[in-house]
C-alpha cells in the first residue's frame, strides 16, 4: 500500500514561514511538519544572527510545539569553516584554501543547506506537498512554484509580506532581527548589508573576531569576503567610523 503524503512547511523562522504556520493552524489545512536547516559556522557555534538563534529554540519552536507543530531540524555534517579551510584539489589553485563563498554561487548554501534539505526530501513520500512562505506580492517567486507539490499559503490567504509580517508580530513570533534588517541569512554571508555587519560588528565581537581570523589565513584562492571588500576592509571602515564619532 503506497504510502500517503505528507503536507511539509519550509521554515526558516523568518516572518513569511512562520506566518505560513500560523495561517496553517488557523484555517485547518493539513500540516504534517516542519523543516528547518540550521547551517554551522563550526561544530559549535551557529550560522545564525545570534538573536535569531535564541529567538528560534528560546520562542518560537516551543510556541509552535504548543500549537501541534512538529518541527524538524536538519545540519548538515559540513561546516562553514570546514568549507573555508578546505583545499582546492586540482586545477592552477590547487593546495590553496577555499577561502570566502562566492556570491550568487555559494558552496555554504549548497552545501549546509540545500543539500541537506534534498536528502531529506527524498525520505518523503511521493505527492508531498511543500508550503513555502512566499507572499501574494512577490509575484516573480510565485511564477517558479512547482504547482501542485509547492504551494503558498500567504497567496492563498491574501497576505503580503506587510501582511505576513503583522501576522507574526500579533502573535509575539517575529523574530527580533527585523529590527536592524529586512532579510535572513547566516551572519558571515558575503550578501550581508552593512546595516547586518555594523550589527554584528557592535554587539557580538567575538564572531567578528572568528571572521578576522579567517581573514588572516595565508594562502587563500581569494582575498575578498563580497563583490568587493575584504573583511579586514570593513572591520578597518568601521573602526574609522568609531574615531571619527569618539573626536
Amino acid at each position: 500500500m503506497m504510502e500517503a503524503p505528507k503536507f511539509v512547511a519550509s521554515c526558516s523562522f523568518g516572518k513569511d514561514s512562520l506566518a505560513t504556520l500560523l495561517l496553517a493552524k488557523e484555517h485547518g489545512e493539513p500540516l504534517d511538519e516542519a523543516v528547518y536547516c540550521e547551517v554551522m559556522f563550526d561544530k559549535d557555534i551557529s550560522g545564525e544572527v545570534p538573536e535569531h538563534r535564541d529567538f528560534i529554540y528560546g520562542r518560537a519552536i516551543p510556541v509552535l510545539e504548543s500549537m501541534g507543530v512538529k518541527i524538524v531540524v536538519l545540519r548538515s555534517k559540513k561546516t562553514y569553516v570546514e568549507l573555508f579551510t578546505g583545499r582546492v584539489t586540482k586545477g592552477p589553485k590547487k593546495g590553496m584554501i577555499r577561502s570566502f563563498p562566492i556570491c550568487g554561487r555559494c558552496a555554504v548554501q549548497r552545501d549546509c543547506k540545500i543539500r541537506p534539505l534534498q536528502r531529506y526530501q527524498k525520505t518523503l513520500p511521493p505527492g508531498t506537498v511543500q508550503y513555502i512562505g512566499i507572499a501574494q506580492d512577490e509575484k516573480e517567486r510565485l511564477l517558479r512554484l512547482k504547482g501542485g507539490r509547492q504551494v503558498s499559503l500567504l497567496e492563498k490567504y491574501g497576505y503580503t509580506e506587510q501582511a505576513a509580517r503583522e501576522l507574526c508580530e500579533a502573535a509575539g513570533l517575529l523574530s527580533p532581527v527585523y529590527a536592524f534588517t529586512d532579510r535572513g541569512g547566516c551572519w558571515f554571508c558575503p550578501n550581508a548589508k552593512r546595516k547586518e555587519l555594523r550589527h554584528l560588528y557592535d554587539h557580538h565581537p567575538d564572531l567578528w573576531a572568528r571572521m578576522l581570523e579567517l581573514q588572516a589565513m595565508p594562502g587563500k584562492v581569494s582575498e575578498k569576503f563580497n563583490r568587493s571588500q575584504r573583511f579586514s576592509d570593513i572591520d578597518a571602515m568601521f573602526r574609522k567610523e568609531d574615531a571619527a564619532q569618539a573626536a
